[in-house]
């Protein structure tokens, strides 16, 4: 096990090292100029004076060469230093670490949700393929995969906060403006984990193994949790780290809509207004986030999982 973490955490800094500097060429190489789009954000002049860009230009280094301004702008990164906003004139690394928190919270919260509730309903599912509930759970995860988080937010709104009138529809405050957004995001990693643990629960429960243990007089729901559901997740644990990368995408819906000051809604208002540091700073984190947590869910899996462990301990 030592041995793959180090060769996964080796893999980690080149990867790094290419998103930053995609991040940082994204932007020019879309025709975006940071001291055009400085001077859009503190003046509203259609035209910009030359002088006064020219000043910009030389006080943010961005008469320099790319390459030079890569390697200062890297250097300021690996220092913490991620400048301040073009719009707000608030240090960045304030915005994007407030706005992490938020996204952070909600990404959790929904893969607890879809964890609790998406394996045990994969799990009794696969006990009976074919059944009432194997039909009525197969009808459920295919609407949970299909339907968009844009549009079955609004639907939640609509159900829970106009007609209900039980959740609030918008804001950020108490534990009540979690419930809209946590679902709503929860709603497609949970269909796809019992889709998954159903599928697997199923092979591994017709293995020999698994009718030996029936044999022997050990219980159903024993035979099911034991030596079906526990083989299953190392499946589920695999995927762990995309649904994380799929999350952090699908906040920007739903935080949008929520009016939720997370990461996503961050980076939405930040498009627009061409605010370069804190799109590079937020995308950066976000990509930095998805390797770390596929790296991390590859070794919890293997762990896990006895047939790759046995695996990669004989190499």
């Amino acid at each position: 096990m030592t041995g793959l973490l180090l060769r996964r955490l080796l893999v980690v800094p080149p990867v790094l090292l290419a998103a930053s500097v995609l991040v940082f060429a994204l932007p020019r190489l879309a025709g975006v100029d940071p001291a055009r789009a400085v001077l859009r954000a503190r003046s509203a002049d259609a035209v910009p004076d030359p002088a006064v860009e020219e000043r910009i230009r030389a006080s943010f280094g961005l008469d320099a060469s790319p390459v030079e301004q890569y390697l200062r702008w890297l250097a300021a990164v690996l220092r913490g230093d991620l400048g301040n906003g073009y719009v707000s004139g608030v240090p960045v690394l304030a915005q994007v670490g407030t706005a992490a928190t938020v996204s952070g919270l909600l990404t959790v919260l929904a893969l607890v949700v879809a964890a609790a509730v998406g394996v045990p309903a994969g799990a009794y599912a696969a006990r009976r393929p074919g059944g009432p509930l194997d039909r009525v759970l197969g009808a459920g995860t295919v609407a949970g995969v299909a339907v968009p988080e844009f549009v079955l937010a609004p639907w939640l709104v609509l159900l829970f906060a106009v007609g209900l009138g039980a959740l609030p529809a918008l804001g950020w405050g108490g534990p009540e403006h979690l419930v809209l957004p946590v679902l709503t995001l929860a709603a497609y990693p949970g269909a796809l984990v019992a889709q998954l643990v159903r599928a697997e629960t199923v092979t591994v429960l017709a293995r020999p193994h698994v009718r030996a243990a029936r044999a022997k007089g050990l219980g159903e729901h024993a035979v099911l949790w034991r030596h079906g559901v526990r083989l299953a997740t190392t499946s589920v644990t695999a995927l762990a780290g995309l649904l994380v990368a799929g999350l952090l995408g699908g906040s920007v819906v739903v935080e949008v809509v929520f009016a939720v000051p997370g990461l996503g809604r961050l980076l939405q208002q930040a498009v627009p207004a061409q605010d370069l540091p804190v799109i590079q700073a937020g995308t950066l984190l976000v990509v930095t986030v998805a390797v770390l947590a596929g790296v991390l869910v590859e070794i919890v899996a293997t762990a896990l999982d006895p047939v790759q462990r046995s695996a990669r301990g004989a190499r």
